[in-house]
């Protein structure tokens, strides 16, 4: 009798747990909200997005579906959530549509900290009026790296850049480009660029 109630209830527990994949994305089914001065237009194979900072494009597949609820909010969804490549990019294409209409509105930030004796920061101007960064990081040279024309670069204080883009992925390749010239020391993370989390 113990022996056929613990087959049970190990049938039971069994059935409590399933393998299958509920077709679900916890990101992306999540509404996006977005303020009224921002234009969203979608051509079969781009999602354009306008505001006050300007316009940008994102590519889409066929198979991402958009709704709108109501006036300030977008929904995105897929033909067929069983489907790897849909699930996979459901939610990914949600958060690229969300970061899109971040960098139209507010923009991304990104500061830099030189951290090191006598590391200092300065931006000039080149001969062709271009923004580059000087920058003294302990070499027996002085570095200079070229600001591309869609990041805005600031120096507020020697030991402190502070770098700004509508567009979070290219800010970021270019952030770590910088960053790359003194990575933190591996022990005490002395003697380096230390680059913060992205700021609105």
């Amino acid at each position: 009798m113990l022996a056929r109630s613990s087959r049970t209830s190990l049938t039971t527990l069994s059935r409590s747990f399933s393998s299958t994949c509920r077709a679900q994305s916890h990101i992306g089914r999540e509404p996006i909200k977005f303020p009224p001065e921002v234009t969203i237009a979608r051509t079969p194979t781009a999602l354009n997005i306008t505001g006050p900072k300007g316009s940008t494009s994102l590519p889409l597949h066929s198979f991402i579906k958009l709704d709108y609820p109501t006036p300030t909010s977008l929904t995105v969804a897929v033909e067929d959530a069983t489907v790897k490549q849909q699930r996979q990019m459901w939610g990914t294409t949600r958060t690229l549509i969300a970061n899109a209409i971040t960098g139209m509105t507010q923009g991304f930030t990104v500061p830099l900290f030189l951290v090191g004796v006598g590391f200092r920061a300065a931006l000039e101007k080149t001969e062709a009026g271009a923004d580059q960064l000087v920058m003294k990081l302990g070499y027996s040279h002085t570095v200079y790296i070229a600001v591309p024309q869609h990041i805005k670069a600031e120096v507020p204080s020697p030991t402190k850049i502070v770098l700004s883009c509508t567009d979070k992925h290219l800010l970021g390749l270019f952030a770590a480009e910088v960053r790359s010239w003194r990575k933190p020391e591996v022990y005490k993370g002395k003697a380096s660029l230390t680059i913060c989390l992205f700021e609105l």
